[in-house]
């Protein structure tokens, strides 16, 4: 931590702050982004538990098995056929605000389900999943950049 010889010192540390603000709180935002955006790419293929007030997956019905292996894909693996419905998760941030999602309409059916389709919810999920990650995230930097640190690649909170 810094010690201020001086209130100008400290002044001067502050100001410092305050020019590097926009810049912290929208790199915290991009790795926020960033982490949910990931964790959701990993729920695509993979069975997922219910968390509230998001449903646990349903299994995929034997006849969508079927059709997979004709199609000479894995028969269980559900959401998962080439890649491009998980790829297609992305983030935009402006600023401090940021948005993770996708402009694959397979995904939004995927995720909120169809009159023959039940919904297996990836987006709300990954947030929820995400949680710890970002808080460390956030605080980690915030630390960093209060202490005079590099905030741009602080060390991770214990």
């Amino acid at each position: 931590m810094s010690e201020f010889k001086s209130f100008g010192a400290f002044a001067a540390h502050l100001e410092r702050l305050a020019a590097a603000s926009t810049a912290v709180t929208h790199h915290i935002a991009d790795k926020s982004a960033e982490e949910i955006q990931k964790t959701a790419q990993g729920m695509i293929g993979d069975y997922q538990e219910a968390v509230s007030p998001y449903p646990k997956w349903d299994e995929l019905a034997d006849s969508t098995k079927e059709e997979r292996a004709r199609l000479g894909f894995s028969e269980n693996d559900p959401g998962y056929r080439s890649g491009k419905m998980r790829d297609s998760i992305g983030r935009t941030v402006e600023g401090a605000e940021a948005v993770v999602g996708s402009n694959d309409q397979h995904l939004v059916w995927f995720d909120q389900g169809t009159p023959n389709q039940p919904p297996r919810p990836v987006l709300g999920p990954a947030a929820i999943h995400s949680e710890g990650r970002v808080k460390k995230i956030i605080g980690s930097t915030v630390f960093a950049w209060l202490a005079g640190r590099g905030w741009r690649r602080p060390q991770r909170l214990k």
